[in-house]
């Protein structure tokens, strides 16, 4: 529901600050009071199109803000959220309009005028000599009818299904799109797997083959230095081994004669172990040295053609494995497209007979709904003065006939389809007895719109899913015996919705949940627009006006409280 309008700089309107209530808002005021621009603001707000010419003189801009509550409301949560906004259940549309340009804002964030109209299409229906009818939007007469079909489970079925069958449909587009991609590239990708299949390198082979040609590259450097070694240490004369053990041996003497020796004599016995084991170690390395021209040469040309795989694809050998893979990967899918796209299109084709199904069970709901929403709308309309009219909700769904790839299959037969499913439907009229029905966009005055759409909220009811609705032209054709039942269709519309509606009707206004009086003042030698919420006793004296002029009698006064139900 809108809790609150703010307007400034607006036309005639200096600053206006409007608390809406729930329930039934009555407006009321004399002609030229500025009734039609409080609206005028209102479609503003909601994206209509803007002059400068509405900005009041010696300003720099008009605002107008509005403030709804939308908790629960999620459609309007999804369009935040799509459009990367904020949500929180208070939403705060702000529409600012200069000789520049004009802004757009929702909960203070800058938005294009589309979403704008995109939000204002979700939360309110404006009816008046405006652009915000729904009714008079027939991509939104479907909406209608599936508020009265209550089919929210199957429209549920229908939209997982149709999910699905894009993804199908987007899978099959991306694969044959990468099938003409691979086709040119797979003589590539065939070529590099042979040459890297060629060496087939092993993860950190490059560093082995490295470390390996290093020692053989220096062969005769480690033979001569191990032969050096070994010969300090056990075969020359006065080697490191005959040395130690002499030593050792002169030590176990001086331990007989004094233990204090023992504790070296276990240090010498070390070290003449450890240098043993050095011998040994050094005698075995020198005993496995190779010398082998052709194994050098071999290592060099392994490493040589690895290197050069590296700086082909990526600098190391892990890059080049996954290149392996990858192309391996893409190589294998390039053989097994057609496999592929068959298996693809057998899902999609059992995809789309699924969802013709839902789409065709839809289309079945609807057309049963389709009759008796005719049926009461044309009641209703009848009560509210449009006798003789006819009101035909019309069904049609397309063939696939132009080889459009977004068909659903019923029976074998390829219909087009959308969000909706594959119906396509529009509201027919005739307001006149003996005249043909035409679509009631084209044909319907303001008045009868107003009037029209009274008629479908009264025959939705709870179902409908829009919070407020506006009624700007709702008097017009309109007698004082159709009056009462237009005012109570309206009171009877606010228990399920907000209902914001101007009037100069006493039998309309004095059945509103609360009253507002809009005024015109001349303020320091300008006209200015006000408005005023009205206490109880005001808005007796105000339907009481209606219903007699300027002068106020008491007999108006009485008729007036009857009219609205009050006791004295």
């Amino acid at each position: 529901m809108l809790k609150s309008l703010y307007i400034k700089d607006y036309a005639l309107i200096e600053l206006l600050n409007i608390e809406f209530q729930s329930g039934l808002n009555i407006i009321t005021g004399e002609t030229g009071a500025g009734k039609s621009i409080l609206i005028d603001a209102m479609g503003l707000l909601l994206g209509e199109r803007a002059s400068g010419d509405v900005i009041r003189k010696g300003a720099s801009k008009a605002i107008v803000e509005g403030i709804f509550d939308v908790s629960n409301n999620k459609k309007i949560s999804k369009l935040l959220d799509d459009n990367e906004i904020d949500y929180s259940e208070e939403l705060i549309m702000r529409r600012e309009l200069s000789l520049k340009g004009n802004r757009c804002f929702i909960n203070d964030s800058p938005v294009p005028l589309n979403i704008i109209k995109e939000a204002g299409y979700l939360l309110v229906d404006l009816h008046g000599q405006h652009e915000h009818q729904s009714l008079l939007r027939p991509e939104m007469h479907i909406e209608f009818l599936d508020d009265f079909s209550n089919n929210d489970t199957l429209f549920e079925k229908y939209t997982l299904a149709i999910n699905q069958l894009n993804r199908i449909q987007k899978e099959l587009r991306e694969l044959r799109e990468r099938e003409s991609i691979l086709k040119e590239k797979k003589e590539l990708y065939s070529f590099h797997i042979r040459e890297i299949d060629n060496i087939s390198p092993l993860e950190d082979e490059d560093n082995q083959i490295s470390e390996e040609l290093k020692i053989l590259e220096n062969s005769e450097k480690l033979l001569e230095l191990t032969s050096s070694i070994y010969g300090l240490i056990y075969e020359n004369e006065d080697s490191t081994y005959d040395s130690l053990a002499k030593i050792k041996t002169q030590l176990d003497e001086l331990n007989g004669i004094d233990k204090s020796f023992s504790e070296i004599v276990q240090e010498a016995a070390s070290a003449l172990s450890i240098v043993d084991d050095i011998k040994s170690y050094v005698r075995n390395y020198n005993s496995q040295i190779d010398i082998d021209p052709q194994k050098l040469d071999s290592l060099r040309n392994r490493l040589l053609s690895i290197n050069s795989l590296k700086k082909k694809f990526g600098g190391s050998v892990k890059s080049i494995l996954e290149y392996r893979k990858k192309i391996g990967d893409e190589f294998e899918l390039a053989e097994s497209f057609e496999e592929n796209i068959l298996s693809i299109q057998n899902n999609l084709s059992k995809q789309r007979e699924l969802c013709g199904k839902f789409a065709l069970e839809l289309s079945e709901t609807r057309k049963k709904s389709a009759k008796q929403l005719s049926k009461n709308v044309i009641e209703e309309l009848s009560s509210l003065g449009i006798s003789n009219a006819n009101f035909d909700v019309q069904i049609m769904h397309l063939q696939n006939h132009n080889g459009s790839g977004n068909f659903v299959l019923i029976d074998n037969v390829e219909y087009l389809y959308d969000s909706s499913g594959i119906d396509k439907v529009e509201f027919y009229i005739s307001t006149n007895l003996g005249e043909d029905l035409k679509p009631l966009a084209k044909v319907a005055s303001g008045g009868e719109v107003s009037r029209v759409m009274m008629a479908l909220k009264s025959s939705l009811a709870k179902n409908d899913k829009l919070p407020l609705l506006i009624f700007d032209e709702i008097d017009t054709g309109v007698s004082g015996r159709i009056a009462q039942k237009v005012g109570l269709a309206l009171k009877s519309l606010a228990k399920y919705h907000q209902i914001i509606a101007i009037t100069h009707l006493p039998q309309i206004a004095g059945l509103g949940d609360v009253h507002f009086m809009v005024e015109k003042n001349d303020i320091a030698g300008r006209v200015v627009s006000s408005i005023k919420m009205l206490s109880a006793e005001e808005r007796i004296r105000e339907v009481a006006k209606l219903m007699s002029g300027e002068e106020i009698t008491d007999s108006s006064l009485k008729s007036a409280r009857e009219l609205m139900g009050i006791q004295k």
